[in-house]
């Protein structure tokens, strides 16, 4: 037995939305001219717009989207009742709101059926128009959406512009805004990080130069009164190494068998006297007198660059004025020089006879620059604090280290049997020592030239030989810090961006809901409406994505 055929009015109508304006005029269920009509209703819709009752409903329709069909029959609706007591005996609505335009057309037809006067001869001058006429009735509204099913076509071009180009388009701003915040926070911690790390770099150089941060160029000029003192350490520190410069000179002696030269002679001074003057070192003699040369502080430079033209003046002088008053020239200069004799002096030349308690003039030995026992100058200076002593300092204790490095690799190799034989001989200071005692020597000649060689010291003698060093270094310590300071700015700026797009999307997603809302009410009224034409017949509407 076959199964009965499935009713027709049970068959589903589907429409794909984007042809549904289509569909509906191939169908004939719309007239091909509805835009004009659509526009007519908008016209009549805008004057009636301008005298509506205070009412709850009709405000929250009209505060809505644009008014359609369905909504003009909800104002009729409600119009009809809060104007039902203004009927008259007739039974006719006494309100502009409610008139219907055919009592244009009747008062029209009375006036032509009136007798008129015969016109005169010559033609009455040309009169300004008419004044609009009055307000629209709604139910001329609705009637006129009615014809050739104007309100469907509109509706079903409100859906496809809603579903084709407005929500997709608030869809997009939405990602923009969303994309926007995830930018701006990710910018943002990129500001933080680099602005954190641009600190860390800075504490971290004041570190290396012994400073807090705080006042750089204050705290390194102080830095520069305490080498003195880190000096005096070195140089005490030589002490230790007297056993480890014996031995080296014990070796030398006994390799080379005779020695022109005393070996690392500035490391056995320091060691022997400390860290005296280049003076002492020198002579041999202490100082009677130390001068040491006075530093000299640069001023901090100020943020603009100005010239100091000096103390220029165009007044005249004391002197120029005392000429013009004895009527000499105003412009002459006064070159500090007489030409008359002194009453004092005869011929005006102090020869120094030694009649005057005055200055006496000291002969200097050839090659001195100073009396003798006066430290002066460069000779005032320490050995550590001079560059060319340092330096020779320096390159003395690289030397014991390599010594001390080869004779203790010596000592640990067993096996260098050349070697073994080679020491029979030394003296016994060089085979009594051991390996754990050469190790020994060497880590402290290793820890010496790392004091001298750390990043701190190495800054302390540049500022020591250039104050202006100073400058120089406090200005790259404060660029770091300017540049956190400058992206701290900026990710303030990005964060303040970031929540501007955050109050947008705030704004947009309500927006985006009401549009949603009334495009599914849209789908719904005109999926009824054409049902209704289908005998019931159930229609989709395809591709409606809410």
């Amino acid at each position: 037995m076959q199964a009965p055929p499935q009713d027709y009015r049970d068959v589903p109508i589907d429409i794909q939305t984007s042809k549904l304006l289509d569909w509906l005029l191939d169908r004939r269920h719309c007239g091909r001219r509805w835009q004009a009509q659509a526009r007519a209703v908008r016209q009549r819709m805008e004057a009636a717009l301008r005298d509506m009752p205070e009412h709850p409903e009709i405000r929250r329709l009209l505060a809505g989207t644009a008014l359609h069909y369905f909504h003009c029959l909800r104002i009729v609706e409600i119009l009809r009742g809060t104007e039902a007591s203004t009927r008259n005996l007739f039974g006719r609505y006494s309100s502009q709101r409610m008139k219907v335009s055919g009592r244009r057309h009747r008062d029209g037809a009375a006036a032509a059926s009136r007798s008129l006067p015969p016109p005169p001869a010559l033609p009455p001058p040309a009169l300004p128009p008419p004044p609009l006429p009055p307000l629209q009735d709604w139910q001329e509204i609705v009637a006129l959406y009615e014809k050739e099913n104007t309100y469907l076509a509109e509706l079903a071009s409100l859906l496809v512009r809603s579903v084709s180009y407005e929500a997709p388009a608030l869809r997009k701003q939405i990602s923009r805004c969303q994309q926007a915040q995830q930018d701006f926070a990710r910018r943002e911690e990129e500001c933080q990080l680099a602005a954190a790390e641009l600190r860390e770099r800075f504490y971290a150089s004041c570190k290396q130069y012994g400073i807090t941060g705080d006042n750089v160029r204050q705290e390194l000029l102080a830095l520069v009164k305490e080498l003195p003192s880190l000096l005096s350490g070195v140089g005490a520190g030589a002490g230790a190494l007297t056993e480890a410069i014996e031995l080296y000179e014990a070796c030398v002696e006994f390799v080379c068998e005779s020695s022109a030269e005393p070996v690392l002679p500035l490391l056995r001074h320091v060691g022997r006297r400390g860290n005296t003057t280049v003076y002492e070192w020198r002579t041999g003699l202490e100082p009677v007198r130390v001068e040491r040369p006075e530093v000299q502080e640069v001023p901090e430079q100020p943020k603009e660059d100005a010239i100091d033209w000096g103390d220029f003046t165009l007044e005249p002088s004391r002197a120029s004025d005392g000429a013009a008053a004895g009527g000499g020239a105003q412009d002459e200069i006064d070159w500090g020089i007489t030409l008359e004799p002194s009453p004092q002096q005869d011929d005006g030349i102090d020869w120094g006879d030694g009649e005057s308690d005055g200055a006496r003039i000291s002969v200097l030995e050839a090659g001195t620059e100073a009396p003798e026992g006066v430290a002066r100058g460069s000779e005032a200076l320490t050995l550590l604090e001079h560059a060319e002593t340092r330096n020779q300092f320096i390159d003395e204790l690289m030397e014991l280290e390599l010594f001390l490095a080869q004779r203790l690799v010596e000592m640990e190799e067993e096996a260098d049997v050349l070697a073994a034989s080679q020491f029979q001989l030394a003296p016994a200071a060089l085979q009594g020592q051991t390996s754990a005692r050469v190790g020994s020597l060497l880590a402290s000649t290793r820890a010496l030239l790392g004091q001298l060689g750390a990043r701190r010291m190495q800054h302390l003698f540049t500022i020591l030989a250039s104050p202006r060093y100073v400058d120089r270094v406090s200005e790259l310590l404060r660029q770091k810090l300017k540049q956190a300071e400058l992206l701290l700015a900026k990710r303030e700026a990005l964060s303040q961006k970031r929540r501007e797009a955050l109050a947008e999307q705030g704004a947009l997603e309500p927006k985006l809901d009401r549009l949603l809302e009334g495009t599914r009410e849209l789908q719904q009224l005109i999926e009824a409406d054409i049902s209704k034409r289908y005998g019931g017949r159930p229609v989709n509407l395809m591709g409606v994505s809410l």
